[in-house]
């Protein structure tokens, strides 16, 4: 996420530049979260975690895209995983985990289909340990998807007429994720277009690592 936003992580030394954007602008790039989490694989039934989910932006269509499925939104900032409560009231299968996605393993004690991390995999100061505890929770051919945005200049990825998200030398192409995540036990699926900006990588657990 931008580096001129509120913070998703109580420690913004955690998570360099992952800070939560605000609610206009947010909501002018993401229009359709549910169509995002359908084309990266989500589907009914599914047992999902939204990994460092801020204010729930992604959560409550996760929620209603996997019912009956359970689906788990974990983050480090209460305030914002408060405001992921409230959107999701209304959904039973709705649950929340305030903790680092880093010890995911010791948060979710039952394996899950699909994990699903927005706009934050950018500023994670080790990457592969934190696949590593994705892969730990996955169940066999489990899948872990990341939406990053493209390695364009900061300038040219404009949104209500201004230049948004993370520094342009925090910025990732596909190739750099799959070089932390698949020494964490994936192999890359496919990577698709998720938005004018972003991409989203999409592992599978690789059960012969």
């Amino acid at each position: 996420m931008n580096s001129s936003r509120r913070p998703s992580m109580n420690d913004k030394s955690l998570f360099t530049a992952t800070l939560m954007p605000d609610k206009d602008w947010w909501q002018e790039l993401w229009p359709d979260p549910k169509g995002v989490l359908s084309a990266v694989g989500i589907k009914p039934d599914m047992q999902v975690v939204d990994l460092c989910c801020g204010d729930g932006h992604f959560t409550k269509p996760m929620c209603e895209l996997v019912h009956p499925g359970k689906t788990w939104a974990l983050d480090l900032d209460e305030n914002l995983l408060n405001q992921a409560q409230q959107g999701c009231e209304n959904n039973p299968n709705f649950h929340s985990i305030h903790g680092d996605p880093r010890e995911l393993p010791k948060q979710i004690t039952e394996p899950v289909d699909f994990v699903f991390i927005a706009n934050t995999f950018h500023g994670v100061p080790d990457k592969t340990q934190l696949s590593q505890a994705v892969n730990e929770v996955l169940k066999p051919a489990g899948r872990f998807a990341v939406i990053n945005w493209h390695k364009r200049p900061r300038e040219e990825t404009s949104v209500l007429d201004q230049p948004r998200g993370p520094d342009t030398e925090l910025r990732m192409a596909p190739k750099d994720v799959q070089h932390f995540v698949e020494p964490a036990g994936f192999k890359l699926q496919e990577v698709i277009e998720v938005g004018p900006y972003h991409y989203a990588a999409v592992f599978i657990k690789n059960e012969l690592l």
